[in-house]
């Protein structure tokens, strides 16, 4: 069973991922240990598939579980869902030392993240996330948010979790367009760190798709080592993390323009990377071969090349609310090859090369 530690001094923390994890209690022994309660935050999907299995667990730990189950969809991941889980905690008359386990994806791991951030100016955090992109990508490294109807992820907090259980058997569950939502973060550390890592995932991609475990597993632990060594390298974003969000500025452009739940969040990221490759390769940075490789694996991969159809003038209307702005200027990563990134900066003058990238890869000339 791979183990992996984000390296953070005294609040470093492990990864474990592995197959029938849920049912460990040894792994959660020392996060839990002196402690008779706990909350568990998941969602209706998830509690009808896992949150039996987890309380047992921790019951025979000797922690007893509150459980807050919200509605399943991005579009709760808002200010009504983070006062719903604050009432629950009051009521249940949770302390700052309770410690709040989110069981779930990406929404359940980032609203309940942001709520153990700030419920009592912070509450220990553990993660057991529940579908491939939150177990390669978002439960690890302390970003916690929620959505704003003028741009994803814009209200949240650095967060780091205790501990991180990746147990590979809840992907038996996930839907198949879940499953492929999540290669595109796979595929993302490929190609801004490892070129053989894209390598490995163009000869591997039905694999993964089919979920053959062996395969899955590796996967799932090469992108992890890549999330530690950044996070513990640039915990808040001032340098190096940031390339982690290539395609996320055209993506979340997406999500939001296109209204939260009917893209999920990778297949926007498939487009988004689509997107900042043709620019690379416009920028001279790449050749139109290289963009050409990279749509042809997520097309493998089932995901989307092209964007949302809306009008350039939109999708940088919404890119000019993203965190990845600085002093008016619009901040994209880039590829430099295939494995490395870079950021580019972009002021309101520049904006006819992005206008001209967006146009080639779906968006609409209206």
């Amino acid at each position: 069973m791979p183990e992996l530690t984000v390296g953070l001094g005294e609040r470093a923390y492990p990864i474990h991922i592995g197959s029938g994890l849920l049912s460990r209690k040894e792994l959660f022994a020392a996060t839990l240990a002196n402690i008779n309660k706990a909350v568990v935050v998941t969602n209706s999907t998830v509690a009808s598939h896992y949150l039996t299995r987890v309380q047992a667990t921790l019951e025979r730990l000797g922690v007893q579980c509150q459980n807050i189950i919200l509605p399943d969809g991005e579009e709760y991941k808002d200010w009504q869902t983070l006062n719903d889980i604050f009432s629950a905690l009051l009521q249940g008359h949770c302390e700052r030392h309770t410690p709040l386990i989110a069981l779930g994806g990406g929404v359940v791991g980032d609203v309940a993240g942001f709520a153990a951030a700030s419920y009592q100016r912070g509450m220990p955090l553990v993660q057991l996330p529940t579908t491939l992109l939150a177990q390669v990508d978002s439960s690890v490294g302390g970003k916690t948010a929620i959505n704003h109807p003028l741009g994803k992820n814009m209200i949240g907090a650095f967060y780091q979790p205790r501990l991180v259980v990746a147990d590979i058997d809840t992907l038996t569950t996930l839907p198949a367009r879940q499953l492929r939502a999540g290669l595109a973060e796979v595929i993302k550390y490929g190609l801004i760190r490892d070129a053989d890592f894209f390598v490995w995932l163009e000869v591997h991609a039905e694999e993964l798709l089919a979920q053959k475990a062996e395969v899955l597993c590796e996967a799932i632990e090469r992108s992890c080592q890549h999330k530690a060594a950044v996070v513990a390298a640039d915990e808040r974003e001032s340098g190096e993390r940031a390339l982690l969000n290539l395609g996320h500025t055209f993506g979340h452009a997406i999500e939001t323009g296109a209204g939260y739940g009917n893209w999920l969040h990778g297949e926007a990221v498939a487009a988004g990377i689509v997107m900042a490759a043709q620019l690379s390769a416009q920028s001279g940075l790449i050749a139109q071969y290289d963009v050409e490789r990279i749509k042809q694996l997520l097309r493998r991969c089932k995901l989307p090349v092209e964007g949302a159809a809306m009008p350039p003038q939109r999708y940088l209307e919404l890119m000019r609310h993203d965190k990845k702005v600085h002093a008016g200027r619009l901040n994209l990563v880039l590829l430099s090859s295939i494995g490395n990134a870079v950021v580019s900066s972009y002021a309101d003058a520049d904006v006819k090369q992005i206008e001209a990238a967006i146009i080639a890869c779906g968006g609409s000339k209206l």
